[in-house]
């Protein structure tokens, strides 16, 4: 199936982000967010990002008003009928996706494919909410999504061949890399690199180095882009320990075991970027 209209269930990070993606690849976007007022913000945050890159003549002004003139922004879910592919990138809430997802089953036409944005929940439990689960299955952007190569599509037990071959064909439209992976906790990228994010809290929590030291360690002897606490502190604590958490519940592998630190910071608020405060302090 050709994939040509998307709608994106989610206004945060990583739905504006998905968002950005398809319309700047020339796909047609229903964006839906939880009130009017949220998606009218986020179609203006994607226009100020747009304008950002015709200032440093990444993208055209042509390129920039056809994005924009590709994007709607909703709070009726309802809005998503006639969509080829609806990817879901709300709350890391196995029974909030649940939901959604036996609602998308009702609203969207037979043809439509839906996908969910997950980095670690089990996508079979979402598939298993419709009456579709053979056009069920993931579709993970990473973060910054307009930026980042790599999309993980994630093949539960139940999806097929047809739906896997249209979702890699719109992964590469979209200028990404698709990686096919088993529906397992975590997938490729998660499962490896939690670990190491865990140990480095680990690390510090030991008393072994700062955290400034254990950034610049792993900056200056890996090659890494950041080192891992600022890394946590841009995916948010929260998501972060989710993530371990599920990893956990599935494997029950001690590395996927959270420090302690990690989850008193979160029920201290201490998230990260979006709160202003996480292992790097962010209010200055």
């Amino acid at each position: 199936m050709s994939i040509a209209r998307v709608g994106i269930v989610g206004s945060g990070i990583m739905g504006s982000g998905i968002a950005e993606t398809a319309a700047i690849n020339g796909f047609e976007v229903v964006l839906r967010s939880r009130s009017q007022s949220t998606a009218d913000a986020t179609i203006a945050a994607l226009e100020k990002s747009l304008n950002r890159q015709v200032e440093k003549g990444k993208r055209t002004e042509e390129e920039r008003d056809k994005a924009l003139s590709l994007v709607t922004g909703t709070s009726d879910l309802s809005a998503l009928k006639g969509m080829d592919l609806v990817i879901e990138s709300v709350v890391e809430d196995l029974a909030v996706k649940k939901e959604i997802f036996n609602e998308l089953d009702r609203i969207t036409d037979d043809h439509a494919i839906l996908a969910t944005n997950t980095s670690t929940l089990p996508v079979i439990e979402l598939a298993m909410q419709t009456g579709r689960p053979d056009q069920v299955c993931g579709v993970h952007f990473f973060n910054p999504a307009p930026v980042m190569s790599l999309v993980e599509l994630v093949r539960p037990l139940t999806t097929s061949d047809e739906t896997l071959a249209s979702v890699r064909q719109f992964a590469e439209a979209c200028g990404k890399t698709p990686v096919e992976v088993k529906d397992q906790a975590g997938f490729i990228v998660n499962a490896l690199l939690f670990p190491y994010l865990n140990n480095a809290v680990r690390l510090y929590e030991q008393g072994v180095a700062s955290i400034g030291d254990i950034d610049i360690a792993m900056k200056g002897g890996c090659g890494f882009p950041m080192g891992p606490f600022a890394l946590l502190d841009l995916v948010g604590l929260d998501t972060s320990l989710a993530i371990l958490d599920a990893l956990y519940e599935e494997f029950r592998d001690p590395n996927y075991a959270a420090v302690p630190l990690l989850r008193r910071m979160v029920t201290a608020e201490q998230f990260g970027r979006k709160s202003g405060q996480g292992f790097h302090d962010y209010r200055k």
